[in-house]
């Protein structure tokens, strides 16, 4: 009885370290912050920086007016 029950954890332990569901998406969030670091330090003096500077400016203004 004891040793199914330590055969059952050590498979499902196995099993648990070979699941890779979640991982893509994990990965693709990490690389889109990256790129968007990039893109803000690169365009945040120029007009695409001034541009989505105001868009969130204003999305936060209508955010916060919502009642």
């Amino acid at each position: 009885m004891l040793t199914k029950l330590f055969v059952n954890a050590q498979l499902a332990l196995e099993n648990f370290k070979k699941d890779e569901r979640g991982v893509t998406a994990i990965e693709y969030a990490i690389i889109a912050v990256a790129i968007t670091g990039l893109v803000f330090a690169v365009f945040k003096n120029g007009a695409l920086g001034n541009a989505l500077n105001n868009a969130f400016n204003s999305i936060s203004t209508k955010i916060g007016t919502i009642q």
